[in-house]
């Protein structure tokens, strides 16, 4: 059976940012353990031109959490409905939308939407957003800041263009692994843990003849297989159009070995759909980590030695 949510649904596009757009830092989930980090994104995006105000909750310090749920809820409902402001750029990832996406209204930030940008974590905000029919942008946050600024600055700079309106235009080395085609699509997707974790909730959504995005970090193999075979057995990749495999960080050695390479525990449940499948994607919890906007029309090209990604206008 197919996914049943956002199968038909035309996807709003918020305003690109101009000079002296303003744009909203909040922390939905995890601690902000480094708030020079934050400070330093400010810092970078007003001299590129924006006016960027940080919610009161943001260096809230509540257990694991920046700050207590009624808290995350309150600086991410202030940000939703604020009435000029371009962009929710959330601090960082880690947990915690799960814990305050229901108690949400987005009737507000319907009437002018912005921009929610973030990763990991925020996959949860970004499904939300493709059920409701709003585009969304899986790029680098504020926390992303350190030293040495180099490693992060690619990532960043394509981020304000993304911001501004440049559609982006990617092309990599071609992985062996890759199944080669070539395929046109709405993209959507996240963090892996997270669309596992949606489905069966109004937070799951249809991938039906859509490219699906995948990222993950700090998992053993076996789980990144489980989480796989869940999707799988939701319809997820029979469905799809399309797969793009992110960077899968730091993954955990299995004892005894679990005997697969990423890219193999991947195509042992997906190539039997013959969908073109692109590996090494630089998106995910690396330094490059290079923005996609969530439920846009994307060109896959699939090739053995390169392959493109293009968002079409």
């Amino acid at each position: 059976m197919s996914n049943s949510f956002s199968q038909n649904i035309t996807f709003t596009q918020p305003d690109f940012l101009q000079q002296g757009d303003t744009i909203l830092i909040v922390a939905p989930a995890g601690i902000v353990k480094q708030p020079t980090a934050i400070e330093k994104a400010k810092e970078t995006f007003e001299n590129w031109g924006y006016t960027v105000i940080i919610g009161e909750a943001v260096f809230n310090e509540h257990h694991h959490f920046a700050g207590t749920d009624a808290q995350r809820k309150n600086d991410m409902q202030w940000a939703l409905d604020h009435p000029t402001a371009k962009a929710i750029w959330c601090a960082r990832g880690g947990y915690g939308s799960v814990r305050i996406i229901d108690d949400l209204d987005f009737r507000e930030f319907a009437k002018h939407p912005k921009w929610i940008v973030g990763y990991s974590d925020i996959t949860v905000f970004h499904n939300k957003l493709h059920n409701l029919g709003f585009q969304s942008i899986h790029a680098p946050m504020p926390i992303n800041f350190k030293e040495p600024w180099p490693a992060i600055e690619e990532s960043m700079e394509q981020l304000n263009t993304i911001l501004k309106g440049n559609l982006p235009s990617y092309t990599i080395s071609s992985n062996s692994y890759n199944q080669t085609g070539n395929v046109s699509g709405v993209i959507v997707g996240g963090n892996l843990t997270i669309l596992e974790n949606m489905i069966g909730t109004s937070t799951c959504f249809s991938t039906k003849n859509k490219i699906l995005f995948i990222e993950e970090i700090g998992e053993y193999k076996y789980h990144i297989d489980r989480l796989l075979r869940a999707l799988d057995r939701k319809d997820y990749f029979k469905d799809c159009a399309g797969l793009i495999l992110g960077d899968f960080t730091d993954t955990k050695q299995n004892y005894p070995d679990f005997g697969q390479s990423i890219e193999e525990i991947v195509l042992s449940i997906v190539e039997k759909y013959n969908i073109p499948v692109l590996f090494d994607f630089p998106a995910g919890h690396e330094d490059k980590n290079m923005g996609l906007i969530f439920g846009h029309e994307i060109n896959m090209t699939v090739g053995n030695s390169s392959s493109s990604v293009e968002f079409s206008n």
